[in-house]
């Protein structure tokens, strides 16, 4: 690592990184990466597959060594001291990192283990846990007869057996239904309520909304954009116009005659221009003026407050769902 720990901002942060670089092979995964995340809060990365969210916590949990920058979890450096940051995290990745020949709480006394907990307090650890991710019932039942969000909590779960103070959790919803991801939200909301620390990647843009108390964008190895929510959002102006169009050539036609009328330029979504404006209804009228006088008639209209979704496409020109694979990842 280059960078000194003078350079290292916000020395109070529960996890803070400067300069944060990672190649792989002649392709930057990351390039110049700089957070830090407050005790006791949500921080999101919002980005799409290949922007550097998973890279980026995989050297916050010292599993990757960056090449160039610096970062601090709970104090300690992730390069120099590895074995303390271990002890003092949490880890959910992707997909459940459970051993599914062994029942729940094997899986849980497991970690305990591992973890070095005291013996005594194993069992009693293990059982808390299950009870709190609503897994007592299956809790002698193989893993590989759990539903995925059950899978899925236990991960969780094993990730919190050491009591954590700081916890990673890398797209921990992908791939679960509605219900399951809300109940996730629900245990992550508990958890932060009781003091710890979380770094959420995500590319769900609604669960970034909702849990996160700071959010960075991250396009392309780069954070774009950072602050709350809502801060990302009021950029946006307050108001977003969809107007649905019958066909290509009219919406292109609409997308250039509508430009002068927003805060930022339009963006084309299929045959729908969005327009985000700063009095929708006011801006409402001139757009349909305007339309009427180039001769295009809109299929639909509607008013509504600007979304994440929204934030992303404004500032990197794409959907947050879209991208490319950096190192056989999604990185």
């Amino acid at each position: 690592m280059t960078a000194t720990s003078e350079g290292i901002p916000n020395p109070g942060a529960a996890i803070v990184a400067s300069g944060l670089v990672k190649r792989f092979g002649d392709v930057p995964a990351l390039d110049g990466i700089d957070l830090a995340v407050a005790p006791g809060t949500v921080f999101g990365l919002l980005g799409p597959n290949g922007a550097g969210k998973t890279t980026t916590v995989r050297i916050l949990t010292t599993i990757l060594r960056p090449d160039a920058g610096e970062a601090r979890v709970l104090g300690h450096d992730v390069v120099r001291e590895p074995e303390v940051v271990r002890n003092s995290i949490g880890l959910a990745g992707q997909y459940a990192a459970v051993d599914e020949n062994l029942t729940g709480a094997e899986n849980l006394r497991m970690v305990g283990k591992l973890t070095h907990l005291p013996r005594p307090l194993i069992k009693e650890r293990s059982v808390e846990l299950l009870e709190r991710f609503e897994l007592a019932h299956a809790a002698n039942r193989p893993v590989k007869t759990y539903s995925g969000g059950m899978r899925r909590r236990l991960d969780l779960a094993a990730s919190l057996v050491h009591r954590p103070a700081v916890l990673f959790l890398d797209e921990p919803t992908t791939g679960l239904d509605p219900r399951s991801r809300s109940e996730l939200w629900a245990v992550i909301e508990d958890l932060v309520a009781d003091g710890t620390t979380v770094l959420l990647t995500t590319q769900y843009l609604e669960e970034a909304d909702r849990l996160a108390d700071q959010l960075a964008v991250v396009d392309h190895g780069r954070i774009i954009a950072q602050g709350t929510p809502a801060e990302l959002k009021a950029g946006l102006g307050s108001t977003v116009i969809e107007i649905g169009m019958p066909g290509e050539g009219s919406s292109l036609m609409a997308l250039q005659a509508l430009a002068p009328l927003g805060v930022q330029p339009p963006t084309l979504d299929g045959t729908t221009v969005k327009l985000t404006v700063a009095d929708g209804p006011s801006v409402l009228l001139d757009a349909l003026r305007v339309l009427d006088t180039e001769g295009i008639a809109p299929t639909g209209v509607t008013l509504r407050e600007p979304s994440l979704d929204d934030v992303f496409l404004a500032l990197t020109g794409h959907a947050a769902v879209t991208g490319s694979l950096v190192d056989g990842s999604a990185a």
